[in-house]
């Protein structure tokens, strides 16, 4: 059973759950509990379009490593495929879920799910959407050749067939509730099959194509210099006709370069600003700096159990040194809060009203040096090396390493900072061997369903996200359970279990909760403002700010 994602629950993310105000939208200090940056408020969306817009150019942090919907698991490929690929249901601004390229689904038994497919639904190539699109789809994920981050939430899959001309059949091996949510992310894309057999390994490449059902196409990609997407005049849903002609998308890995270009109009818009900038960007006049609802935690993942982070009083004692509110103030502008858990409270919406009793049951982060060090002593591990990786493809990387560098020092622990190019560090989350050599890795956990299962899936043993190969036969069988357990309240109370085995054994140190950050130049409103734009077609709404 899915649950929708209540709006009250998003707006009471990170970054005022830690006020007195209720979530009502009102002005709070910025980093409640910081004291320091730009007032913000919490919404999902900017003010509505006034007109249409020839063309828009909007600004990535990073080139796109691929445009293969199996293959996309980061910000800048998502940001870019929300507007060209569909999923059978649609998570919208409010985190709501909603039908999609599927008008509904069924669980005819436990181990059975039946969608139904919307009719007349056009490829950008002028073809018509079939049950057979959607089963090669969603089959190209259990290939092991094509290598998709997301196999791991087909493990329970037994076949997926064609029994209908728009009909598709999902058969489990066990009830598997997080598959049938995930259908509105990645898992949940709809290609044309003949595209995808054209293309082969060229498929969501340079030299090849995407042909999906979105309010946009795919026009050009040129290496190493932008990614243009044209309004798609078929589209199916008149809610979401385009009113921008084209979308240009610039890639700019240096955050100076990246605020320049908003405040000098090359780029009408990003998400993800620099935190930097925050202050510069919101007193320029050039436009507005916008704060939405966020799922997303920074976190620190472990890689390595064999060197000197697997003995859990190393995890504690690390976790025990980092200045949490002084990272916030450095790495997030003063926006934010420290993380109780690894999964934000902006993640647990399936049962919103229970949300504040489970971080309530969860202590505060301790900032304790003295205590640190006594429990580096007790380990032995004086002197031990750690290497983190970095990179400057965001500065909020940089400054979590450096602090985690500073606190490794103060307790006694000599860690190692190893840069690499921005394009390395994002083949970290989907390339198991690049991340050999390194013992800590900085992540921004986020979930893409109204269902924090979700995000603890991550540490099953052997998940695909499970990038340290953490195993816990505890965890994994209250994990299995809930992922059986069809009545949203049990299964929200065992994703709990889940939380307090996660915060016992530190797979991922928590850092902090901060809202998710667009800018939008003064010629330009409408676009959500939320982390649900990785899957929602959030260029759609963009039109003119003015009529």
């Amino acid at each position: 059973m899915r649950m929708p994602r209540a709006l009250t629950s998003l707006l009471c993310t990170a970054a005022l759950a830690a006020t007195a105000t209720a979530c009502s939208g009102a002005e709070n200090p910025a980093g409640t509990g910081t004291g320091t940056g730009p007032a913000f408020q919490v919404t999902p969306t900017s003010a509505p379009a006034k007109g249409p817009l020839d063309s828009l150019t909007w600004s990535l942090y990073a080139e796109p490593y691929t445009l293969d919907y199996a293959l996309a698991f980061d910000y800048p490929p998502n940001t870019v495929l929300a507007n060209v690929c569909e999923q059978l249901l649609r998570v919208t601004p409010e985190g709501k879920l909603e039908p999609g390229l599927a008008t509904g689904y069924r669980q005819t038994d436990p181990r059975t799910v039946v969608f139904t497919l919307r009719p007349g639904v056009k490829f950008h190539d002028g073809t018509t959407m079939t049950a057979d699109d959607v089963v090669a789809s969603l089959k190209r994920h259990m290939d092991p050749a094509t290598g998709s981050p997301w196999t791991s939430s087909f493990k329970r899959v037994k076949a997926v067939e064609k029994t209908g001309p728009l009909e598709v059949t999902i058969r489990l091996n066990r009830t598997d509730v997080l598959l049938t949510e995930l259908m509105a992310a990645s898992p949940g894309t709809v290609e044309s099959a003949a595209t995808l057999a054209k293309y082969g390994k060229d498929y969501g490449t340079p030299k090849g194509s995407v042909n999906c059902t979105g309010p946009y196409a795919l026009d050009t990609w040129a290496q190493g210099d932008s990614i243009t997407l044209k309004k798609n005049p078929a589209y199916w849903d008149p809610k979401l006709t385009p009113k921008t002609g084209t979308v240009r998308f610039t890639f700019i890995e240096d955050s100076a370069a990246r605020t320049n270009a908003f405040l000098s109009g090359t780029a009408d818009g990003g998400y993800l600003v620099p935190s930097t900038s925050y202050g510069q960007l919101k007193s320029s006049g050039k436009g507005q700096l916008l704060f939405g609802p966020n799922t997303a935690a920074a976190d620190l993942s472990v890689l390595n159990y064999e060197g000197t982070l697997g003995d859990l009083k190393v995890r504690q004692a690390l976790s025990l040194a980092l200045d949490r509110k002084g990272i916030i103030k450095a790495a997030a502008g003063g926006v934010g809060v420290p993380a109780k858990a690894p999964a934000a409270r902006g993640a647990w919406s399936l049962v919103p009203e229970k949300t504040a009793g489970y971080f309530d049951a969860l202590p505060e982060p301790e900032y304790d040096v003295e205590k640190a060090k006594k429990l580096i002593a007790e380990a032995g591990a004086k002197g031990k090396k750690l290497v983190m990786v970095t990179s400057p493809l965001a500065a909020e990387i940089s400054v979590v390493a450096n602090a985690v560098q500073a606190a490794g020092r103060q307790i006694g622990l000599d860690v190692e900072l190893k840069t690499v190019a921005p394009d390395a560090y994002s083949s970290l989350f989907v390339d198991p061997k690049a991340r050999a050599g390194y013992d800590l890795l900085v992540t921004n956990g986020y979930i893409n369903t109204p269902d924090p299962l979700e995000f603890y899936q991550y540490l099953r043993t052997g998940d695909f996200g499970n990038y340290g190969n953490w195993s816990n036969d505890e965890f994994d069988y209250v994990f299995d359970r809930a992922n059986a357990e069809t009545d949203p309240v049990k299964r929200s109370d065992l994703t709990a279990r889940l939380q307090k085995i996660a915060m016992a054994e530190l797979p991922v140190i928590p850092l902090y909760e901060a809202p998710y950050p667009v800018f939008l130049g003064k010629r330009i409103t409408g676009a959500p403002t939320g982390i649900q734009q990785l899957y929602y077609p959030w260029a759609a709404t963009i039109g003119a700010a003015q009529p």
